[in-house]
C-alpha cells in the first residue's frame, strides 16, 4: 500500500469520528441546558462559550455577547472555519476519494451520502430551528459509517489504519469534551448549592459521550466528578473511554507491526507504553490534577499520531 493512501485511510477515520463528537456536543449541551438545575447552566451565553471552548475557539473576553446563530453556523456549516462539521465531512470524503480502490462500494456510497447531506443542509433552517435534526442525522450517519467499516471491509491493514484513526480521534475528542465540561463544572459550582463534585455538568458530560445509562447501571448512583471521570477515562469496558480507545489502538497497531522484537522507536512501542501507563492508573491520581492529565493524554495521542506519520505515511 502506498504511504499516501495509508495516510488517507487513517485521516478518513479521524474526520468521521471528529464530526460525530462535535455534532453530539452541540446537541446535548444545547438541549440539556433547558433542564439545567441552575441559572448559569441554563444561560445561552454559558452554553455557546462551552461549545466554542470544546472546539478550541474560546473567547478570552467573557463579557462579549455571543450571537447564537453566528456560533452555530461557525461550528456547523461554515466552510471558512477549519474545525466546522461541514469541513470535517468534506475532508473525510476527500480522503475516501483518494483511497477509493481499497474501500468497499457500500462504505464509499455512505460517505458520499454523508457529504451531500452536510453540503445541502439549508443554513437558514439550521441556525433557526434545525440544530436537533442536523446533529442527530450526523450522529446517526456516522454510526452507519462505522457499521459499514466493520461489516464490509476485510479486517486487514486497511481496516486497522481506519480504526486506528477513529480510536485516536475518539480518545482525543473524549478528552476535549472532559476538559470543556470540567471547565463548565468549575464555573457553575455554587449556584443553588451545586457542589463541584455533584455538578449537573457531569450528567451532561456522560450524555455528550453516550455513556449516561451504562454508567448509571454500573455505579447505581447519580454521577459525581470521581465516578464520571473514572468511567470515561479508566474503564476498559466503556466503548467511549480513553482506556478502551488505547486498547483498540494497541490491537490495531499489532496488525500493522508484526515484528516479534520490539523496537523502542516504533509506534507499537509508544502505543504499548502509553496504554500501560493508563492501565495502572487510579482515579485519585487523575482527579487531583485533572488539567495535567488532559495535557498529558492529548500530548501522548499527538505523539502517537506523529510517530505513525513518520513510520507509515512518509515513505
Amino acid at each position: 500500500m502506498l504511504a499516501r493512501v495509508a495516510n488517507n485511510l487513517f485521516w478518513m477515520g479521524r474526520y468521521i469520528e471528529r464530526s460525530e463528537h462535535i455534532a453530539r456536543y452541540l446537541n446535548v449541551n444545547y438541549f440539556s441546558s433547558l433542564d439545567a438545575p441552575n441559572k448559569l447552566s441554563q444561560s445561552r451565553q454559558f452554553v455557546l462559550q462551552s461549545m466554542l471552548y470544546m472546539v478550541g475557539d474560546q473567547t478570552e473576553d467573557l463579557s462579549v455577547e455571543l450571537n447564537e446563530e453566528d456560533v452555530l453556523y461557525k461550528i456547523g456549516l461554515d466552510i471558512d472555519t477549519s474545525y466546522s462539521i461541514i469541513n470535517n465531512i468534506k475532508h473525510a470524503r476527500e480522503n475516501a476519494n483518494s483511497a477509493r480502490d481499497l474501500i468497499s462500494t457500500e462504505l464509499y456510497e455512505s460517505i458520499n451520502k454523508f457529504y451531500h447531506f452536510g453540503l445541502n443542509y439549508p443554513v437558514g433552517s439550521f441556525v433557526k430551528n434545525g440544530l436537533y435534526d442536523f446533529t442527530v442525522n450526523i450522529t446517526e450517519i456516522t454510526a452507519v459509517l462505522r457499521g459499514k467499516i466493520r461489516g464490509t471491509l476485510l479486517h486487514n491493514e486497511v481496516y486497522a489504519l481506519i480504526m486506528m484513526g477513529m480510536n485516536i480521534e475518539r480518545a482525543t475528542q473524549i478528552t476535549r469534551i472532559i476538559n470543556a465540561k470540567y471547565n463548565d463544572a468549575l464555573k457553575a459550582q455554587g449556584s443553588y448549592g451545586d457542589k463541584f463534585s455533584k455538578s449537573f455538568e457531569w450528567t451532561t458530560l456522560l450524555k455528550c459521550t453516550e455513556s449516561y445509562d451504562m454508567m448509571r447501571r454500573l455505579y447505581k448512583k447519580t454521577p459525581t466528578s470521581i465516578s464520571t471521570l473514572e468511567f470515561l477515562i479508566l474503564n476498559p469496558n466503556c466503548p467511549r473511554s480513553v482506556m478502551n480507545c488505547l486498547n483498540q489502538v494497541y490491537a490495531h497497531i499489532l496488525i500493522l507491526d508484526t515484528s516479534k522484537h520490539y523496537n523502542k522507536n516504533s509506534t507499537a512501542f509508544l502505543v504499548g507504553k502509553t496504554r500501560s501507563e493508563y492501565r495502572y492508573k487510579h482515579i485519585e491520581e487523575i482527579e487531583d490534577n485533572i488539567q495535567s492529565f488532559i495535557e498529558n493524554i492529548l500530548n501522548s495521542l499527538g505523539q502517537i499520531s506523529q510517530k505513525m506519520e513518520m513510520e507509515y505515511f512518509n515513505h
